[in-house]
């Protein structure tokens, strides 16, 4: 029925409720305003509760801030955002405070969510910026592969994908048969490994409601499900499975071309390379993308999601 949760989800949110953690966390967040020269003004209020995170609103006297931890899978999210931030330009905000051993951090309010501001304005011209942004901060991370890998973010490097869609089609039940084997995500990742641009950094979750507006600057948060990949790889849900469906959220009602070209822009500038060759290595990405994002967001106690992102593989055009 629709609303109700698996007991396993149940369990694993009611740790985030637990009375030793919630008063740790208060601890905690009182120590870093302390440390930040600031004073809590109020309560802080548990805003948000999932399997693998739980975020909680701290008022403060200068404005609200946000704490977030994560569970082990994801507690490197803290310091990858800190490094991705130091090459963003601004469009990555970097905690306010974090802590090394379990992950929590403290972060600045990022202003009003892109996805409430695409309703009032009823355009995705914004995701323009937004793209371009993005494609310069993961340009600006080429370097830092071995260092982001080392702080635990997942390796979905091109040539561990055939591998590790193998092991996840043998973990499912009820696999669609359309579905090809290994070998065919190994030939689809060598197409897109011969066009030489270099893995980096990759979201894996960009969609409007990770990008917030600040101070009228568009910057991405949210970087728990990230890993390093080909960075084209994030086309697939980012256009196909969000911009694509526009703004009255139906399907195939967004031009995709103009925001293609936003995103691929800088890598033609740092490249040299001719907009043709980059559409054709976007177009095999967004295919292979939903393989990355099977993989890397699969979730034992969520298997339909897995299957649904396998769907979106299958009924791609490449």
């Amino acid at each position: 029925m629709r609303g109700m949760q698996h007991p396993a989800h149940c369990s694993a949110q009611q740790r985030w409720r637990e009375p030793s953690f919630v008063t740790a966390a208060h601890a905690w967040i009182d120590e870093r305003l302390a440390a930040l020269g600031l004073t809590r003004s109020g309560d802080v209020e548990q805003s948000h509760v999932t399997d693998w995170s739980t975020v909680m609103r701290v008022p403060t006297d200068a404005g609200p801030l946000w704490f977030k931890a994560n569970d082990a899978t994801m507690a490197h999210e803290a310091a990858v955002l800190e490094l991705v931030a130091s090459r963003s330009a601004g469009r990555v905000p970097a905690p306010l405070a974090r802590d090394a051993d379990t992950g929590w951090m403290l972060l600045a309010d990022a202003g009003r969510r892109l996805s409430d501001v695409i309703a009032e304005e009823r355009s995705l011209a914004r995701w323009h910026d937004v793209l371009a942004a993005y494609a310069r901060v993961q340009i600006a991370c080429e370097g830092d592969v071995d260092a982001l890998l080392a702080l635990g973010l997942p390796d979905r490097r091109l040539h561990t994908l055939p591998g590790a869609y193998a092991q996840l089609l043998a973990g499912l039940d009820d696999t669609d048969p359309r579905l090809p084997p290994a070998d065919a995500i190994a030939d689809l990742c060598e197409q897109l490994a011969g066009h030489g641009i270099r893995e980096t950094v990759q979201h894996d979750d960009l969609h409007d409601g990770q990008v917030f507006l600040g101070s009228g600057v568009h910057q991405v948060l949210d970087w728990g499900d990230a890993c390093v990949s080909h960075p084209f790889l994030t086309l697939a849900v980012t256009l196909e499975g969000v911009v694509a469906w526009g703004v009255e959220d139906e399907e195939g009602s967004e031009d995709l071309g103009p925001h293609l070209a936003a995103y691929l822009r800088p890598y033609e500038e740092a490249y040299g390379r001719d907009p043709d060759e980059l559409r054709e290595a976007a177009a095999v990405a967004m295919r292979l993308g939903w393989i990355c994002r099977a993989v890397n967001g699969a979730l034992p106690q969520d298997p339909g999601r897995t299957h649904l992102r396998l769907k979106m593989f299958l009924d791609a055009r490449p």
